[in-house]
């Protein structure tokens, strides 16, 4: 892929297929580090772009903070730079975020993802307020997480208008899943600010629009398919313009997943996932209470999806 520098980094470095991944637990709900690094493993080999650990998918509200840091650090030491890393770091209190990322700051991770606190319903002026102290902290960039049906919160595009002003606010990762809104948010703000899709069911076309591509549920199961359309319509964007066959090669690609796209939503993510990864023996079969194994017809969806998304 061709490289764009901003605030000093390669924008590039951010953009792809990134995949919000899963934290393999045995039964018992005990994480399993070792299978936590084949993930990790498959992933590079795959050619995932890059990996977020400790997101809404890692499981991040369900772990204790000592855990959370052990598989960022986990991670880190065993992609060795292979692959960049982003740590997820939200929470519904400022200083729990703060607190946190002063623990993760020494490991180094190339990133911060931190989702808008959630449950308590800030105003924006209050989310403006906690994404700067956060960035304030942060010693790698930090990208801001929207995804309002999880957390009755949204940030305003006037909002991250405001937040892309601070240096170390590089980019959002966006889960409304609204496209026009996308496209407003990218033509009224700097074309260097970093656009992910947190939304896989709408993410071709939020790339297509403007975006620099997609932190994935989908990629946990499909990594290669996923990189893969991401690098059709991202490959060379700086130096040409995207052709209308690359288009299409890229989008059928992409529709090939749909079945995925939908089904890895039928019941909370990461219910369906953890359940699927298992299914295709990419994982033990452990999530964390009060989430569940999905119902049995959702099993069975969940199946049908994966025969007709993938082959095994």
């Amino acid at each position: 892929m061709s490289f764009n520098t901003i605030k000093g980094l390669d924008k590039n470095k951010f953009s792809g297929s990134w995949v919000a991944l899963v934290t393999p637990m045995s039964v018992d709900g005990i994480i399993d580090y070792a299978c936590l690094r084949e993930l990790i493993e498959w992933h590079i080999q795959s050619g995932t772009h890059g990996l977020v650990m400790m997101g809404t998918t890692g499981e991040s509200s369900l772990v204790s903070i000592e855990e959370h840091v052990e598989v960022v650090k986990v991670a880190l030491e065993y992609s060795n730079k292979r692959i960049p890393i982003i740590a997820g770091c939200g929470s519904a209190a400022t200083f729990k975020v703060i607190d946190l990322v002063k623990k993760l700051n020494p490991l180094k991770p190339d990133g911060y993802l931190c989702v808008t606190p959630y449950y308590i319903k800030p105003s924006q002026d209050g989310l403006i307020s906690h994404f700067k102290a956060v960035a304030d902290i942060c010693d790698a960039p930090l990208i801001l997480y929207n995804v309002p049906s999880r957390t009755a919160c949204d940030l305003a595009n006037d909002s991250v208008i405001e937040l892309a002003q601070h240096e170390n606010i590089i980019g959002i990762k966006d889960a409304v899943g609204n496209i026009e809104r996308a496209v407003d948010l990218f033509k009224k703000l700097d074309k260097e600010f970093v656009y992910l899709s947190g939304d896989d069911e709408t993410a071709f076309d939020f790339v297509v629009q403007g975006g620099d591509g997609v932190i994935s549920v989908t990629a946990n199961i499909a990594p290669a398919p996923m990189s893969l359309w991401c690098e059709k319509l991202l490959s060379n964007r700086f130096t040409k313009q995207v052709s209308e066959q690359e288009i299409n090669d890229a989008r059928q690609v992409f529709n090939q997943l749909m079945p995925l796209h939908k089904k890895l939503f039928v019941e909370a993510n990461p219910i369906p996932l953890k359940w699927a990864l298992n299914f295709i023996k990419k994982i033990p079969a452990g999530i964390r209470s009060p989430l569940t194994l999905p119902s049995l017809q959702s099993q069975n969806e969940i199946a049908e999806a994966i025969n007709q998304s993938i082959k095994l």
